[in-house]
């Protein structure tokens, strides 16, 4: 006889007859009491990570049971220490319920709100709750905007946990949350009244790249910090040493020893995973590989036993071993994935009445299901369950989805997205069409745009859905709410498929025409997208609001430079008249602020006189004001429009009112355009510190052209004036490629002229002169003025270059009368330049000098300090020709220190040469440090008290320029001490007072 055969017989009866039980928890001492120190001392964030199977909700558990031994002693005390943990898990559902987590978990707690004193803005809780709809208020005011219906729901939900006294919220498996569920909980970690402390777990390697967790983390970061609560505490758990895998393993059988080689196998095996181990043991056990001998748990020679290389090997041979019925009722539970009651298991596994009690218990005594505390029945472990499903067949996989669904049909409220989850799972593709629209309603109604496109996107290209139920349910997605959604190119191939089939009726065809242009305009695709618009337009005469919105598409940006602006007009026009006749109110000021928007973009000062009329700046306190959330938008839009104007102080307050509605709103789409907004403004006024970093972040940004070719042009604006960036041309050239075959026209033209100023710097007068030769058309012929501003200053100069003055002057004079008095000062700062270059062209030196200040003034008016210090280096180049030496020499000084200190060290370094050629001394290089400017305000506390002059809070200053609201402070401290004051208050009034005595001065003289 072997040695193997000796020991199976020595030891058969042992191995086979020893009980295997559920593990203690070994190892985590020293993480579990961090965990219990953060709960008891409210309110905390505490994150749990480690990869599947580490132990994660084996930790939870156990700090929860230890708080709620310490609740019971501090109540029969008479001193309540803290409320029984509300506990929500993230199930790994494909079609998620909005805030489905924390929703079941406060259904299980609650059957009956009447007595809870809930406010009326708990009447929004009504589409979650529907089997409270008698205890709820009644449902407010419909709001339009998805942020602020979001807002609203979580501060409603959050008032009902208030209510519910909960003080500590458990979610497992964050990583699978919805985005409302990551946004409810990041609204609970940073406010700063009625805290609940939180308790997460999740994966690190399974959270998406765009996760709110690192968000959560630092908003709570940031609160705790400043009211003093205990803070973050975040725990990684990896897997357990030698030693205490072998604790882990005794545990299991009964406390007997186990060898250190054994323990050291199964370590080396599964790497210490808690799961690994159980499963790995259980099923050494099944096979009899485990021995006893001299009091201690041994394991076959090394060579012959064999430890599973992974938890679903080992889940799925233990499997095997277990009767028929004891597998299908695991698979029923696997099925189920959420905690079910006995019958509902019963019903799915399909087994016979008499066979369900025996193999319910079997499968329990397997480990790998138990009961929880509500009496229902699940997986220990999500990893196991998913074994245990994919070792089943499709077809039985199949049928039991179908007996899932049949069963949760019956419960109220019928669980939507959970029958969707099963249907689609059973193939039954028009129930799960059914339950998905129904999912996405809700979705929809919450606010959680996110997860309703996800559903939607989904029953349109995979639902087979006949063409008027496309029509239907395109008209539904929200894709403009949220940034680089990555599968609209896939929605983009179903609609163009499903117009291209004849049997659809009109309406519908124009309904999916115009969804179709706006989406392939989202995606950048302007030419395209206009097209689409254009041929809906026809077939929406009985859908006014499509057909309204299409029209002011029309005439808005999208098309600028396509048309001539008595065109753009029209179609403004026209869908002015539509809007006045035939919609609502909240439809036509919506109409409205693309009229705004259009006027403004064509250079029409209308646009202001109607931005005008819209709410005050004190309308954006307001949280849930649908007035206020149009106020964002408008501000964001006159932001961008001021931009362009040259109304840089203004273009700083508006998108600053922008910014902090869309964050307070979780307007996301929109709070993105306007930092991309900022970013572009940063460059104009010189505010370079950091912006090429900011700026890079955008170009990050998946299917959103538009924002990540304005960061490319800043990029390469930027890298080409520091000189840090050798290929910023070839970046402004490939952003002008790509602009123009999108269609994006203004993006096209800055990047152009931009295209044109480099090449003529190179000396390559024709590439600048071919360049421009459509540009120039489009600003002259089509009355485009604003694009005057970059487009016709190059155009001139490389006209004088390639002595063609002539026409420069031609040029000039058609500007000047076209532009006429209108209020643009980037424009009027344009024209300037291009009369100095004109001077400079006729080499009338002293009156070139003279234009050029004028010219320098004015861009330092915006302010615009790169150009206005460009401008003064043209102008001491003619103070030079004109015998002024020593003028030039000291313009030029200051041109080069200038440069140095705003960052522009390519074109300060060309200055510097400039000035050494000239017999002039080369400017020296500062130390570290920054200049200074004794009891004068610096550049960058200017800024900050022009916003302050327009009323801005600190928080809105710090949004606007880019900066920390600590900085923005400091450089308010900084002016008020320069100014002798000790108030903000103090500081605008003395400001104010300085400049209405120097302009007053400046009349008399």
């Amino acid at each position: 006889m072997n040695r193997r055969t000796a020991e199976d017989g020595q030891q058969a009866a042992v191995s086979h007859g020893a009980r295997i039980g559920t593990p203690r928890f070994v190892g985590r001492e020293a993480e579990l009491a961090r965990l219990a120190r953060a709960l008891t001392t409210p309110p905390a964030l505490v994150l749990v990570e480690g990869e599947a199977g580490i132990g994660k909700s084996r930790m939870v558990r156990e700090a929860l049971a230890g708080l709620r031994t310490r609740t019971a002693e501090a109540n029969a005390r008479g001193a309540p220490l803290i409320t029984e943990p509300l506990v929500a898990g993230c199930p790994p559902f494909r079609e998620p319920l909005t805030l489905g987590p924390i929703v079941d978990a406060a259904r299980e707690r609650c059957s009956d709100v009447s007595g809870l004193g809930l406010s009326a803005l708990a009447g929004t809780l009504r589409p979650l709750f529907p089997e409270w709809a008698e205890a709820l208020p009644p449902a407010p005011e419909p709001l339009s905007d998805p942020g602020a219906v979001r807002h609203r729901l979580i501060r409603a939900l959050a008032e009902l946990l208030d209510r519910l006294g909960v003080s500590v919220l458990v979610v497992e498996d964050v990583h699978w949350a919805d985005e409302a569920t990551m946004d409810f909980l990041l609204f609970l970690a940073t406010r700063r009244t009625q805290r609940i402390s939180l308790l997460l777990t999740y994966r690190a390697e399974d959270l998406p790249a765009d996760s709110l967790l690192p968000r959560l983390s630092a908003g709570a970061r940031q609160v705790a910090d400043s009211s003093g609560g205990h803070g973050n505490v975040r725990i990684a758990l990896g897997g357990l040493e030698p030693t205490e895998v072998a604790q882990l393993v005794s545990s299991m059988l009964d406390d007997e020893l186990v060898s250190p080689a054994f323990a050291e196998l199964l370590h080396s095996r599964t790497e210490g995973v808690p799961l690994a181990l159980e499963e790995s043991v259980r099923l050494l056990h099944a096979r009899s590989d485990l021995i006893r001998r001299d009091g201690e748990w041994i394991r076959r020679t090394l060579d012959e036993i064999d430890v599973p290389p992974s938890i679903r090997d080992a889940v799925t041979d233990r499997v095997g071993r277990l009767s028929t019925e004891a597998q299908q009722m695991l698979l029923a539970a696997a099925v189920l994935v959420d905690a079910e009651a006995e019958p509902v298991l019963a019903h799915v596994s399909g087994l016979a009445a008499d066979e369900v009690e025996p193999a319910l218990r079997e499968a329990v005594l397997s480990g790998l299901i138990g009961e929880n505390e509500a009496g229902r029945t699940a997986f220990r472990h999500v990893l196991a369950a998913r074994a245990v499903y994919h070792r089943a067949a499709g077809p039985d996989r199949r049928a039991a989805h179908r007996r899932a669904a049949a069963a949760l049909e019956a419960k109220r409220p019928v669980p939507v997205a959970r029958l969707a989850y099963h249907y689609r799972a059973a193939s039954e593709m028009a129930q799960w069409c059914r339950y998905a629209e129904q999912a996405a309603d809700l979705a929809l109604a919450a606010g959680d745009h996110p997860t309703a496109i996800a559903l939607l996107h989904d029953l349109l290209t995979e639902g087979g859905l006949p063409a008027s139920d496309v029509a239907r349910v395109a008209q539904k997605l929200p894709l403009l709410s949220v940034t680089g959604y990555l599968r609209r190119a896939d929605l983009v191939s179903t609609l163009r498929a499903v117009l291209d089939d004849e049997r659809l009726r009109q309406a519908d065809r124009g309904r999916i025409r115009e969804q179709l242009g706006r989406m392939l305009i989202h995606l950048g695709e302007h030419t395209d997208g206009v097209d689409q618009l254009q041929r809906a337009i026809p077939d929406l005469v009985d859908s006014p609001s499509e057909g309204a919105r299409a029209m002011a598409t029309l005439g808005g940006r999208i098309r600028i430079g396509s048309l001539p602006a008595a065109e753009h007009r029209r179609w403004i026009d026209r869908a002015a008249s539509v809007a006045e006749s035939r919609l609502p109110e909240a439809e036509r000021r919506i109409l409205l602020i693309d009229r705004i928007t259009a006027l403004l973009d064509l250079g029409d000062p209308a646009g202001w006189d109607l931005a005008a009329g819209f709410p005050t700046e004190q309308a954006a306190s307001e949280a849930t004001s649908q007035g206020t959330l149009d106020l964002a938008r408008l501000s964001m839009n006159t932001g961008d429009a001021a931009m362009q104007w040259g109304l840089y102080q203004d273009a700083r307050r508006r998108l600053a009112i922008a910014g902090d509605i869309s964050r307070r709103h979780h307007h996301q789409r929109l709070r993105d355009m306007t930092l991309v907004t900022i970013a572009h403004l940063d460059w104009f006024t010189g505010s370079w510190s950091g912006l090429a970093d900011r700026a890079r972040h955008w170009t990050q940004l998946d299917d959103e052209p538009v924002m990540q070719l304005d960061s490319r042009l800043v990029l390469g604006l930027l890298g080409a004036a520091t000189g840090d960036d050798p290929a910023a041309e070839d970046a402004v050239r490939a952003v002008r490629e790509d602009s123009a075959r999108r269609g994006i026209a203004d993006m096209s033209m800055e990047s152009t002229a931009t295209l044109a100023r480099f090449r003529l710097a190179a000396g390559d007068v024709e590439e600048a002169l071919a360049l421009t030769d459509d540009t120039v058309d489009v600003v002259l012929g089509r009355e485009m003025w604003l694009w005057a501003t970059e487009t016709v200053p190059v155009r001139v100069a490389a006209l004088i270059a390639a002595e063609r003055l002539g026409e420069a002057e031609d040029l000039v004079a058609a500007f000047a009368r076209g532009f006429g008095n209108r209020a643009i000062p980037s424009t009027r700062a344009a024209l300037e330049t291009g009369r100095a270059l004109l001077a400079q062209g006729r080499d009338d030196h002293a009156d070139a000098a003279a234009a050029w200040e004028v010219a320098a003034v004015a861009w330092q008016a915006l302010p615009r300090p790169y150009y206005a210090l460009l401008a003064r280096e043209q102008k001491a180049s003619c103070l030079l020709k004109a015998g002024e030496s020593e003028a030039a020499l000291t313009q030029w000084t200051e041109v080069a220190q200038g440069l140095a200190v705003l960052g522009a060290k390519k074109d300060a370094d060309r200055v510097a040469t400039t000035l050494q050629e000239r017999g002039g001394r080369k400017p020296g290089r500062r130390k570290a440090g920054r200049r200074g400017y004794g009891n004068d305000l610096s550049p960058r506390e200017q800024e900050v008290v022009e916003l302050l002059l327009s009323g801005l809070t600190n928080r809105e200053i710090a949004v606007a320029l880019s900066r920390s609201p600590k900085t923005v402070a400091a450089q308010l401290n900084s002016a008020m001490r320069k100014h002798g004051v000790t108030s903000r208050t103090a500081l605008a009034v003395i400001v104010a007072r300085t400049r209405f005595q120097a302009t007053a001065n400046a009349a008399q003289d």
